[in-house]
């Protein structure tokens, strides 16, 4: 089976972006899960029911989130109402919503498993390596397990996935919306990126209009970020996954403009 993962999709535009570029893709690669990293979805950050929905309609199976899920209060609800959009597993249990979602294939099920970074992040969250074991776990009537680790350090990233090689499927980072040029499968058979990249603003900070940026980091001024809405791409990985085995056989990366 084949899952394409998605980076950071930011604002409508991106958005946009991936419902005119998804559908194609989906059919060109034959992908049976798309599974999208929607927290910056929404103008202005953070993710509401209205671009959940938008990804939803636009062919995106899953939605995963990470450290600014909670930013718009409209979503809580529905984080609570839906199986399909998850927030990271790691975060307190009070906190709305769920960190696993499971899809059914009928010969096998497929479990995502969302996490958080402890480093540069938030040392609040409970600690990922410990978190990932406990997910594996749970997940044990699940043949195919993929991993979306949202993290800011790329030493993190890529020490909980060797950690996890061989016991999931496939194991991506996102957060930092830059693609790295490292998709491998490790020696356990795991496929591997340290992040996807990003749906957003190739002209870009991170998504965020340039000028924003560098005037925010050259005077040391509150300013407020604007989402650079022109000359989007996508960024993501395709990973091939044997179904008897649950390892993955082949990672491509993708950048689509």
């Amino acid at each position: 089976m084949k899952i394409l993962a998605l980076g950071d999709v930011v604002s409508n535009s991106g958005c946009e972006f991936v419902r005119k570029k998804l559908p194609g893709l989906k059919k060109l690669y034959n992908i049976d899960i798309c599974i999208a990293n929607g927290e910056n979805s929404a103008t202005g950050n953070g993710i509401l029911p209205f671009s959940a929905d938008h990804l939803f309609a636009s062919g995106v199976d899953v939605i995963t989130t990470g450290n600014h899920v909670f930013r718009r209060a409209e979503i809580h609800a529905y984080l609570d109402e839906r199986d399909d959009i998850i927030r990271p597993y790691n975060m307190h249990s009070s906190v709305p919503g769920k960190g696993i979602a499971k899809i059914d294939m009928g010969a096998y099920r497929i479990a995502i498993i969302n996490l958080i970074g402890t480093a540069y992040l938030n040392s609040n969250f409970a600690n990922p390596f410990d978190s990932l074991d406990k997910a594996i776990e749970e997940t044990k009537d699940c043949r195919i397990k993929i991993v979306d680790f949202h993290a800011e350090s790329t030493g993190e990233k890529r020490a909980l996935a060797i950690y996890s090689d061989s016991r999931v499927s496939a194991f991506f980072g996102t957060h930092t919306h830059v693609q790295t040029a490292d998709a491998q499968i490790l020696s356990g058979g795991t496929g591997y990126i340290t992040d996807l990249g990003m749906c957003g603003s190739a002209n870009s900070v991170l998504g965020v209009e340039s000028e924003c940026v560098i005037k925010a980091l050259k005077t040391g001024l509150p300013t407020r970020f604007k989402t650079d809405e022109n000359n989007i791409k996508l960024d993501g990985c395709i990973f091939e996954i044997n179904e008897k085995t649950g390892l993955t056989v082949s990672v491509e990366p993708i950048s689509v403009m």
